[in-house]
């Protein structure tokens, strides 16, 4: 059963920029070290500080050797420090989901 991680970001309205550049860097970062990224949505019209990203994933155990593999990545940690340096991203919450199959 494959899962999909749903991650609700809350921005600073002010900083947007900021995260839709460190989006951009996942586009690449993340299928190399193994999710299926469906992609990040920045806020277009009203609410200006909630983006979201949805990343596909095997099974939870396939998240995980995904996330073990994203510590040992270069690009990976330097994207999470550039996001640490500039404070763009408030809160971050992960929702695991499953596809309803019939």
């Amino acid at each position: 059963m494959s899962i999909t991680v749903f991650i609700r970001y809350q921005l600073d309205p002010f900083k947007r920029a900021q995260f839709e550049e460190y989006s951009r860097r996942w586009l690449t970062i993340i299928p190399k070290c193994g999710g299926d990224l469906i992609g990040y949505f920045m806020p277009h019209e009203g609410t200006n500080n909630i983006a979201f990203a949805l990343i596909t994933f095997e099974s939870l155990a396939a998240y995980e050797a995904y996330r073990a593999r994203l510590r040992q990545d270069a690009e990976g940690m330097a994207n999470f420090h550039f996001a640490e340096e500039n404070k763009f991203i408030l809160a971050e919450e992960r929702t695991f989901l499953r596809k309803v199959v019939v």
